[in-house]
């Protein structure tokens, strides 16, 4: 039996991708950058930090970290501003109801600490979390399992008896990278094919599915 389940925010347990797109989009528009929104879409899961350094550089824009500094917190205000878009997925509240209790629960997101804070408390969910992890929690982002190790660590578990649920190939890679149990749901950007590529123990398509249950508690 684990000991610990670690969920992953952004396309794992709540719908955000638009919201996402769209803060990146109005940031760059600032800084009259253009990228396409499927450029951003399939970065989700890196960090906005390391995604904005990927587009600049992919823009021959010339940049510092003070510009990625200043790009990231416009993107976190304007992703906080549109919060009301973002809709749990189906299950999330029953999965994380009938968990509770049973066994230790963390939240490991490489988005900022200001939009996961806000996102968690605005949806009621932060009770479930004894550990709630962001970009600002590590130094190195997915797919280095930095962030997943850190949340074992703060759980008191061992790394193997952790298991993560994630959306991207980033995170799959990460959790795997740990030597940590995996179930990948395809509710994020990437397909089935895509994250089995990365072999997860187990793939959904909903966090309604009974087998993560059974898998997290065996």
């Amino acid at each position: 039996m684990f000991q610990a389940v670690i969920f992953d925010w952004d396309g794992t347990l709540a719908n955000t991708r638009n919201v996402i797109v769209i803060s990146f989009q109005r940031a760059l528009t600032e800084i009259n950058c253009n990228v396409s929104n499927e450029y951003i879409e399939r970065r989700i899961g890196i960090g906005a930090a390391e995604t904005f350094r990927e587009i600049l550089r992919a823009a021959n824009v010339p940049f510092d970290e003070g510009l990625v500094e200043d790009l990231v917190e416009r993107k976190s205000e304007l992703e906080i501003e549109l919060a009301n878009q973002v809709k749990l997925f189906p299950g999330v509240r029953e999965l994380l109801e009938v968990l509770s209790g049973k066994i230790k629960m963390g939240l490991a997101s490489m988005n900022n600490r200001s939009v996961i804070m806000h996102m968690v408390e605005a949806k009621e969910l932060k009770k479930y979390f004894e550990v709630i992890l962001t970009a600002e929690s590590i130094s190195k982002s997915k797919p280095n399992p930095e962030i997943f190790l850190k949340a074992a660590s703060e759980l008191k578990a061992a790394p193997q008896q952790c298991v993560v649920i994630e959306d991207s190939i980033f995170g799959v890679k990460a959790a795997k990278s740990a030597k940590m149990g995996c179930v990948a749901v395809t509710t994020g950007v990437y397909s089935k094919e895509e994250l089995e590529e990365e072999r997860p123990d187990l793939t959904v398509h909903s966090l309604q599915d009974k087998r993560i249950v059974s898998f997290v508690l065996r």
